[in-house]
């Protein structure tokens, strides 16, 4: 895509990685699943909330590589709701054996207590965060970018967990510009981003979260949809939908020096479409184009 003043916009499709394993999430379990492999675990088990890429992505994974898959879900009303639930209903069809705790026993997740309780009623298993990052995950994200892509002045990707972003500022060059793209309120990524990050050559930018995680507005939705429209490539609303409207505001308000280079990375999740749209349709609200 060409704008003004010289400046080109490419996008790398990682959605197209695979149809359910999809993004960044085949790049987060990639050694994940190697390592479950040779430590001889038959059961994967992690996290998620009601609509999150990442339960369906482990489930996909444990039904092509032969794993058991449990997901701990928060929110304990959502168990009769499944069948509402559009991510949830694909995850228990991949073989997903769901388990669905109160959100104060879930703020408990990371903690030592919780992980043998969980291996008192489980037995063993091997054990993904929430989102998916940890040091294997990070390796496996240090791969999205390619040798071709140090042409690149800058390269852009949205934020969750931070895991994503930290292994594309690993491997990428030390004069490019990587902007990561909050979907979150608040800057306390940062943090969690320096914890994994070998380079300084990276920001975070907080302006583009429309209301907080899982949030959006009508100024989104059109956006994307015109953006659909013209090129053909589906956003995501929680992710990549943001990351991209970011881009173009700071295109259109002059952030980017002439002759820039940008790279988007697609990361996917284009799974929670169809439950934003399930919320959407509710609201009476125009809905995503996929």
């Amino acid at each position: 895509m060409h704008f003004p003043n010289g400046i080109v916009l490419y996008i790398k499709r990682e959605d197209e990685l695979h149809p359910i394993i999809s993004g960044n999430k085949f790049r987060k379990l990639k050694y994940n699943l190697s390592a479950a492999k040779h430590q001889n675990k038959k059961v994967l088990l992690t996290f998620g909330g009601a609509f999150s890429n990442h339960i369906v992505a482990v489930a996909g994974a444990g039904k092509e590589f032969d794993f058991e898959t449990i997901g701990i879900i928060r929110g304990e009303e959502l168990q009769e709701k499944i069948h509402e639930n559009p991510s949830l209903s694909v995850a228990q069809q991949l073989g997903m054996k769901l388990f669905f705790v109160s959100r104060e026993k879930y703020r408990l997740k990371d903690t030592t207590e919780f992980i043998e309780e969980m291996k008192s009623q489980f037995g063993d298993f091997y054990l993904l965060p929430e989102g998916g990052t940890n040091e294997l995950a990070i390796k496996g994200c240090e791969e999205i970018l390619s040798d071709g892509d140090f042409e690149f002045t800058h390269i852009c990707s949205s934020i969750g967990t931070g895991g994503t972003i930290s292994g594309i500022i690993n491997s990428s060059s030390s004069n490019q510009n990587i902007i990561g793209f909050s979907s979150l309120k608040g800057d306390f990524l940062q943090n969690d981003i320096a914890k994994f990050a070998t380079k300084n050559n990276w920001s975070v930018n907080c302006e583009y979260h429309f209301g907080g995680y899982a949030k959006v507005t009508n100024e989104l939705i059109e956006f994307m949809n015109s953006f659909y429209l013209e090129h053909a490539i589906p956003l995501d609303p929680i992710y990549t939908g943001k990351m991209m409207f970011g881009i173009f505001d700071l295109i259109k308000n002059n952030f980017f020096p002439p002759k820039s280079k940008i790279l988007a990375i697609h990361t996917g999740g284009l799974q929670g479409i169809v439950g934003m749209n399930m919320k959407l349709e509710k609201l009476g609200k125009t809905k995503i184009m996929i």
